[in-house]
């Protein structure tokens, strides 16, 4: 079976937000039109340097009016810091407005600065998400849900079997595998502090082994490994883009502190997981990585390069037609439609 391929967005391109929301809608018009099968969105809060969206659903209603096959998903919505009631009716109207084209991601969140605001605890992020991923799958099915007899209108049964959730522990991942969701496996994951040399894929390989050891029965694995990939036409260019990138993102500067004005730009591409180049430099780079190999969907994001908007089409372009065809990816042709 042919792996699917996604473009990932933080939506946070140089400009206004207007500017950002216009930009990462393009670049997803440009995906479908190069056969992409998804495009997938991150939610964040309050932090317009890590993540340009505090709410992916009604970005992605605005994008499906304007694209017709590609499937669109959130990796994730923070479900924690969210009514699930009206999450799962926002999720069902604009599943029924996209033809059934939503993927749901979840998780139960990464950002403790972010709880308070919403008058959540970060310690009990766990519990509360539980709590409210029952909330969500009893309305989505249609069936009762709290202490009343309400049931969702509409309901959209549908869309649990597109239900993801995002993870980096092994035991969320036995809670996806057992009820048929799908794994959201991120671009970068923190080492073990006592081994910070691990790579990205040795960590994730017992998280996808755990998922597929407890796979529901009948269920198809979806696992879907996203990593940060820029593609470029000179290497020369791809690196002092990146290097631009790097050295000015704020996340980069609160891992390594001012190390990240010293390092050459290969050790830092090497420490946040980047594979970055032309076709040939990043087929090479992404040759070793186990975890992908393993993957049933590729997603691919620019951050944290976040090159200028032209280079992100363009590198659009060269994964659809020179990378993802040796990652074990074949476009339908069907789905190749007129660029943007």
């Amino acid at each position: 079976m042919s792996k699917q391929l996604g473009f990932f967005t933080r939506v946070l391109d140089d400009g206004s937000p207007q500017e950002r929301y216009r930009s990462a809608t393009e670049q997803i018009r440009h995906a479908e039109a190069f056969g992409f099968d998804s495009a997938w969105v991150a939610q964040h809060h309050f932090d317009g340097d890590e993540g340009g969206l505090p709410s992916p659903l009604v970005f992605l209603a605005q994008a499906a009016a304007r694209t017709e096959r590609i499937r669109l998903g959130t990796g994730v919505v923070t479900l924690t810091l969210e009514d699930p009631v009206r999450s799962a009716e926002d999720a069902a109207v604009l599943d029924l407005l996209s033809g059934g084209r939503l993927e749901l991601g979840f998780s139960s969140g990464g950002t403790p600065s972010a709880f308070p605001s919403f008058g959540v605890e970060f310690e009990r992020r766990r519990e509360v998400f539980a709590r409210k991923r029952a909330t969500v799958l009893a309305a989505l099915s249609g069936e009762p849900f709290g202490d009343g007899p309400n049931r969702l209108h509409p309901a959209r049964p549908e869309l649990l079997d597109r239900l993801w959730l995002a993870t980096f522990s092994a035991p969320l991942a036995v809670a996806a595998a057992e009820r048929g969701d799908g794994l959201l496996l991120s671009r970068t994951q923190p080492p073990p502090a006592d081994a910070p040399d691990t790579p990205l894929w040795d960590i994730q390989n017992p998280v996808i082994d755990a998922y597929l050891d407890n796979l529901a029965p009948g269920a198809e694995p979806r696992v879907s490994v996203a990593r940060t990939l820029f593609v470029a036409d000179d290497r020369e260019e791809a690196l002092r883009l990146a290097e631009r990138g790097y050295r000015s993102a704020g996340f980069a500067r609160s891992v390594l502190g001012d190390e990240v004005d010293r390092l050459p730009i290969e050790e830092l591409l090497a420490t946040f997981d980047a594979h970055v180049g032309t076709p040939e430099d990043v087929l090479e780079s992404l040759s070793r990585d186990t975890a992908l190999q393993r993957a049933t969907h590729l997603s691919f994001q620019v951050h944290s390069v976040d090159p200028p908007h032209e280079y992100v089409l363009r590198s659009i372009e060269l994964i659809a037609a020179e990378v993802a065809p040796e990652l074990g990816w074949t476009p339908d042709p069907a789905s190749l439609i007129a660029a943007v």
